[in-house]
């Protein structure tokens, strides 16, 4: 019995149209322990993103397995596989997703909600994690109201509120300036170190991927130890 939290091997992604056929990833393979702090490298167009995809369960792959917790994806309905995502991944994107229509507060209970948690209970918990990033005055703030910054803070903060066992971070400082790039960096890092969970930094910067214990190169298809 391992103890890997995710793992995929073999992992292959071909995309086909009339013309040509894309291999834009060729037998990954790849497996997360608890707690770990990874970093995924690539040019843009590399693959990087369609991995992460494969890796929380949102596209299949062509050839291959991915398992959380042990549990093998292509053995689960879709709705087993949401429920899976929602009790053990975390997902920060380059954009935040997170619902306009909604203050930070009701945002960051949504995973919580989502699997039925008392609502008191989910309100408690995402108040104190929005209060750990720093926007214990934003809390009923709607999502136009606040800046870039101050929006990744509340995805990192939504991404976090369910104890996931891996977070997966697609890019999660690119659409922000230097400045905040850094006070967003040092806050996941610090919470990754704080819940001891284990997170997934997919990524073009090389800067970033040396801050974290174990990196990885997308290369032509295939993942490579940097």
């Amino acid at each position: 019995m391992n103890n890997y939290i995710l793992e995929c091997d073999q992992l292959s992604k071909t995309y086909r149209d009339a013309a040509a056929k894309i291999d834009v990833l060729k037998k990954i393979h790849l497996q997360i322990k608890p707690s770990e702090l990874i970093a995924i490298v690539g040019s843009s167009g590399s693959g990087k993103s369609t991995l992460l995809h494969l890796l929380g369960g949102l596209d299949k792959p062509t050839y291959g397995t991915v398992k959380i917790a042990g549990k093998n994806l292509a053995d689960l309905t879709e709705n087993q596989k949401c429920h899976l995502r929602n009790t053990h991944l975390g997902f920060v994107y380059q954009f935040h997703h997170l619902l306009p229509e909604f203050t930070a507060l009701e945002n960051v209970c949504m995973p919580l909600l989502i699997r039925n948690t008392v609502p008191n209970i989910a309100k408690d918990k995402s108040e104190h994690l929005l209060e750990l990033v720093g926007l214990k005055e934003r809390l009923q703030h709607k999502i136009g109201e606040l800046s870039g910054g101050e929006r990744q803070r509340v995805a990192i903060a939504r991404a976090l509120v369910a104890d996931p066992l891996c977070v997966l971070a697609d890019e999660p400082t690119g659409n922000l300036d230097p400045k905040n790039a850094e006070k967003v960096l040092e806050l996941f890092f610090d919470l990754q170190s704080r819940f001891q969970t284990s997170v997934i930094i997919v990524t073009h910067d090389h800067a970033i991927a040396k801050r974290t214990q174990r990196t990885f190169a997308l290369e032509h298809g295939e993942l490579v130890v940097v």
